[in-house]
């Protein structure tokens, strides 16, 4: 039976969240085609996970709690991460999951092999940032996530970003509702094409 193990890290609730609205049109197409799968859920903004302390990284054993997520990472065969960009980057709680998942000999590093596990960043942002956008050198957002997800952990990443969200609150960005719309039109429809397909390969 496939397992999706499903994180969401946006602050804010499904109707006023991009990210959490990706991962919501995601796991309902991938229920729907899949139904005999399971999901393991995690709200990180409702239920932060703690950040790494010293007594965690020099413990003999892994902790309760870090096993517990490590575990769920291993499990999953398909993981779903909704990544809004706060101030250039991914939010803390989603940088602290990843830090008690990452483990040396565990899942990375020397003589652990690539899992080649399917990850899928349902990513969102209130402006763009894309190359040839004024502000394309501030993106630490995905390219930080594909590096640690790919490079460190051996996944194999697949982007969906919605972007302009901001646009139908700035008057600034007025003129921006068209691309606003677009974008959110056609993220919507690849996050349901992406959970059609991995639920077809796992089924």
């Amino acid at each position: 039976m496939a397992v999706l193990l499903h994180i969401d890290s946006s602050l804010f609730p499904l109707e006023a969240s991009g990210s959490r609205q990706l991962t919501s049109a995601f796991r309902k197409v991938w229920e729907e085609a899949h139904p005999q799968g399971s999901v393991i859920y995690r709200d990180l903004a409702a239920a932060p996970v703690p950040h790494l302390d010293a007594a965690t990284v020099t413990a003999e054993s892994v902790p309760a709690l870090r096993e517990e997520l490590i575990t769920e990472f291993e499990k999953a065969d398909v993981i779903l991460i909704g990544a809004p960009m706060y101030n250039f980057t991914i939010p803390s709680t989603l940088k602290a999951w990843l830090d008690q998942i990452i483990l040396a000999g565990r899942t990375f590093g020397e003589g652990v092999a690539p899992s080649g596990k399917h990850v899928v960043v349902a990513a969102s942002r209130g402006g763009s940032y894309r190359p040839g956008t004024p502000r394309a050198g501030f993106e630490f957002d995905t390219n930080y996530l594909e590096k640690v997800l790919d490079g460190g952990l051996g996944l194999q990443v697949e982007t969906i970003t919605r972007e302009l969200t901001m646009a139908a609150v700035k008057p600034a960005m007025a003129d921006l509702v068209p691309l606003a719309e677009e974008s959110a039109r056609q993220s919507l429809a690849r996050a349901a094409e992406s959970a059609r397909r991995h639920a077809a390969l796992l089924a």
